[in-house]
């Protein structure tokens, strides 16, 4: 009967062990994903963020189309395109659900180039730069930004990266922490068993291997859980953000699910194997504590 309700105490532990480092990899996965994605978010969202060229109602075709051409093979432009005051009208007619043309008897609307940028180029002080360069033509009327934005969107980027880095560095602390403490507890019922192994004679390696192996066991089943949940996690969160699909690479979120098995595994090996050793360095009296 004792010894039953002691094979159920282990395998509950080992449970408990699997299911706290399971949560834990997940969590590091999720910051792992946060970390690759982040510099690609980044780029995605300024290469997102450009500026409009509203020209006069007197610029010719031919003047357009010049400015269309040197646009496009400027350094700084990722895409450009144009937007006739007929499309902008039928996209606005859209939005509002009513013909304002027709109630305004004519279209107030401006033909425009929409620019997106590089990266790199995605600064208010360059888009002061080529404001100041395109309005100084006859034919443009406007040049148009959103200078907070982007002077925000620049900003948020290093804050969010500092904090990252802060923050991916006290979850792997806590997590070895909290691991570490979960298998020593599930050994802590074992521990009379350790000593009197080493009493009549075990070596300390064959001691242990009982214990490493168990823990490399639960390390891989964990990494494969918290890979699971992971991937689950990336499709959801594809529904609510569908440009995270296009940043995907699989061969670095392969990379990311193996790591998360390794940093499992030695987790998992280093911790049991410390136990083990800190049982068999204590003393028998200490064993009652």
């Amino acid at each position: 009967m004792g010894e039953n309700i002691d094979q159920k105490r282990v395998r509950t532990s080992g449970l408990t062990v699997i299911i706290s480092l399971t949560l834990v990899l997940f969590m590091l996965g999720a910051l792992g994903l946060l970390i690759i994605n982040a510099n690609k978010l980044s780029t995605h969202f300024k290469e997102n963020v450009g500026f409009q060229v509203y020209l006069k109602d007197n610029a010719t075709a031919s003047q357009t189309d010049a400015l269309l051409q040197e646009l496009q093979s400027a350094d700084f432009a990722k895409k450009v395109t144009y937007i006739s005051k007929e499309e902008a009208a039928d996209k606005l007619k859209a939005d509002l659900g009513e013909d304002f043309v027709s109630f305004l008897g004519s279209n107030p609307l401006l033909n425009s180039i929409d620019i997106k940028l590089y990266e790199n180029y995605a600064n208010t002080d360059t888009l002061q730069i080529l404001e100041k360069e395109l309005i100084e033509k006859s034919f443009v009327k406007e040049v148009v930004y959103q200078k907070d934005m982007i002077d925000s969107l620049n900003k948020n980027t290093n804050a969010i990266a500092f904090f990252i880095l802060i923050f991916s560095t006290a979850l792997l602390v806590v997590a070895v922490a909290l691991i570490n403490n979960t298998i020593r507890l599930s050994i802590y019922s074992q521990r009379f068993l350790i000593r009197t192994m080493y009493l009549v004679g075990a070596t300390r390696v064959f001691i242990s291997k009982p214990f490493v192996l168990k823990g490399l066991r639960q390390g891989i089943a964990a990494g494969i859980f918290a890979g699971l949940m992971l991937m689950g996690f990336l499709m959801l969160s594809t529904r609510f953000i569908p440009e995270l699909l296009q940043l995907q690479d699989e061969n670095v979120l392969l990379i990311l699910f193996t790591g998360i098995i390794l940093v499992g595994i030695l987790i998992s090996v280093m911790s049991a194997l410390l136990s083990v050793l800190r049982y068999l360095r204590l003393k028998t009296s200490d064993l009652y504590f």
